[in-house]
């Protein structure tokens, strides 16, 4: 990939997350509270929005260094939506996963280059 293209790529990503965060939005496709084990505290989170999740957690699973892979939405105006409700268009969220790796076994780059 150029230059170029990475540097914007990278750019959109941290844009989206940071909205995200801002808004206090990203919400878990699971409605019940999940028991989730408790990372390392070297553990980092990154979030990345795409067209279906389901096709960038697939991506990410398996992964050296990934300690989870969590799909979900971001952004949005619409509280606890419905898959129908995001799949329609009339939410504002972006479907996304939520991975918790380990820096010493991957780096952001890779998972981005992964994305």
């Amino acid at each position: 990939m150029p230059k170029v293209q990475r540097s914007v790529l990278v750019a959109a990503v941290v844009l989206a997350v940071g909205y995200a965060w801002l808004r206090g939005a990203f919400i878990s496709v699971n409605a019940a509270p999940v028991d989730e084990p408790a990372l390392p505290a070297t553990a980092r989170v990154a979030t990345f929005a795409a067209g279906c999740f389901w096709s960038a957690e697939s991506a990410f699973e398996g992964v050296a260094g990934v300690l989870s892979v969590v799909s979900g939405y971001t952004g949005g105006t619409v509280a606890n939506p419905t898959y129908e409700q995001v799949s329609a268009g009339a939410t504002g969220h972006a479907e996304a996963v939520e991975v918790a790796f380990d820096p010493a076994k991957v780096s952001y780059d890779e998972l981005l280059d992964r994305f």
